[in-house]
């Protein structure tokens, strides 16, 4: 089984690294950090990445324009985007998964609960 890639995308430091380690416990999983949607569209076309953890709100691009950036580009477009943010009104919801999110975490997380979404698109890819 190969190394599969997890790109973080949230401007606070402190919620990368909580999601870190809640990551650390999968199996064969390397991630790599970006502090904005910016950041992340940089990253994409250097990293082999199989699953997106975004935030909604940040500075420069938010969460909401990389997914759509992602899902128009014929590159990134099947690759699974879950959104993790404190936004969780239905509207915010349906905004995320409209766009093309496959999923949506509310913040604060159950780091048991993610670990299982995380395991469900991971052994997709």
């Amino acid at each position: 089984m190969s190394t599969k890639t997890i790109l973080i995308v949230d401007d606070s430091r402190a919620m990368r690294a909580m999601l870190i380690s809640t990551l650390e416990s999968l199996d064969d999983c390397r991630v790599v950090e970006a502090s904005s949607g910016f950041e992340a569209m940089r990253l994409l076309p250097r990293e082999k990445v199989e699953l997106v953890l975004t935030d909604i709100n940040m500075p420069d691009i938010n969460g909401l324009e990389l997914i759509s950036y992602m899902r128009d580009s014929p590159n990134y477009r099947d690759i699974p985007i879950i959104i993790i943010s404190t936004e969780g009104s239905q509207k915010d919801i349906e905004r995320g998964t409209q766009l093309g999110a496959n999923d949506y975490v509310i913040k604060p997380f159950d780091p048991a609960a993610l670990q299982l979404l995380l395991q469900k698109y991971l052994n997709r890819a």
